[in-house]
Order: C-alpha cells, then structure tokens, then sequence
C-alpha cells in the first residue's frame, strides 16, 4: 500500500481542527456524511505553517469517490487541496479499522487490516506473531517508508497496546 501523499488520489481538508481528538471525530463524521467506501483513508496531519492546526487527507483508489467529496466538502466550507498534507499521515479511517477492537493477536491485526507492521518501543525486533494487543479500540497507524505502521509499547502480562492513548491526560491537568 502507498500513503496517501503518494496516491494518485488525494485530497487535503483544512477544518481547523486544533486537537487530534477533534480532528478524529470530524474525520470519522465525514466519512459517515459522505458515505465513503471501506477502501478510503483517511489521516490526521499536523500543520506548524505559523497557524498550527490538524489537517485531514482523503485517499481512495478512485477519483469519482473523492471527486464528490471534494465537491461536497468545498460546498460545506472547508478548503480543500490536492493532495494530502505530507506522506507521514496518521491513519483513522483505513481498511480493517472497524475491526480492530478488544484484544486481537498481531497476527489478526495484520491478516485484518490494512496495517503492514508492528514495532515496539524500546525493542529491536518485531512482536511475535501470537502476541496479544489491547487496541483500547484506538489504534491509530503511521504511515513510514510508504507503510502503514502502528507503534506499541509493552504492558500488563506480556500484552502490547497501541502506543497512543485514546484518553490522554492533558499537561498540568493537576495544577
């Protein structure tokens, strides 16, 4: 698989999203509002232009899908560009994502999505294929070298869970 800044078919959506919890909730709506097929990806970027902000690409296999989605979306307000934002995109809408809930194997993960590898922090190697992943259903892949490549770290008995939390706590939430 290619990443979206390397598909033929691209699109970047600027919403001014300034959180990625933001930017994951109006990604996934739009999806659902535009009914995009289950081939799309879609992915978060992050933007330092001197306005930071999350940004959204679309990438499909097929102009026609995001041709409507362009039209859809520029009539909605957003200013949408060709291309995506750059090619190290985080994937929230990808092939496989519904699928990736409750505890799944590292096998399972790459047999049912569209995720090419797994690496660990703080190791060399690749997980086994038999190691368990608590998704806490939030598994948000990279794109890397043209692969889409979700970071864990270790856990709880051996598992492995996604290295991005769903529920961060915010910094100095205790001040």
């Amino acid at each position: 698989m290619t990443p979206p800044a390397a598909t033929p078919h691209a699109i970047g959506i600027d919403t001014g999203a300034t959180t990625l919890r933001e930017a994951d909730h109006l990604l996934q709506a739009l999806a659902a509002e535009l009914g995009l097929p289950e081939g799309v990806f879609g992915c978060t970027h992050l933007v330092r232009d001197g306005r930071p902000r999350v940004a959204l690409s679309l990438a499909a296999e097929g102009e026609p899908v995001l041709r409507a989605a362009r039209d859809r979306l520029t009539e909605q307000g957003y200013e949408v560009r060709d291309g995506a934002w750059d090619a190290v995109g985080r994937a929230v809408l990808y092939p496989g994502a519904d699928a990736l809930t409750g505890t799944v194997i590292v096998a399972e993960l790459l047999a049912r999505s569209a995720i090419d590898r797994v690496t660990v922090l703080g190791t060399p190697g690749e997980p086994a294929p038999d190691t368990r992943l608590v998704t806490r259903d939030h598994v948000r892949p990279q794109w890397q070298g043209g692969r889409l490549v979700l970071s864990a770290m270790p856990a709880v008995g051996g598992t492995l869970v996604p290295f991005e939390d769903p529920d961060p706590t915010p910094c100095c939430a205790d001040h």
